[in-house]
């Protein structure tokens, strides 16, 4: 049972991790969002319209968002990583 709970635990904070300068860096512009999901993990939340979607990672507070147009990354942001 521990050793569950801490896989779990472990693999929970490995998601976490991503959401820094270092794989912020990594994001190109022309990625498809697969190629950004490699990267980042699944997006927390993607909202699409009118052929743009815009995708975040993380929360209010520390997140990275990339705005796909036509399919590829055509902006990225960020806030509070380090």
């Amino acid at each position: 049972m521990r050793i569950a709970l801490a896989a779990t635990l472990a693999l929970l904070l490995a998601g976490c991790g991503k959401l820094d300068r270092e794989h912020y860096e990594q994001l190109k512009m022309g990625m498809n969002y697969d190629e950004v999901a490699t990267i980042l993990g699944k997006a927390d939340r993607c909202d699409d319209v009118l052929g743009t979607s815009s995708c975040i990672w993380g929360k209010e507070k520390k997140n990275i968002q990339v705005k796909f147009i036509a399919g590829k990354a055509a902006l990225f942001s960020s806030e509070g990583i380090n």
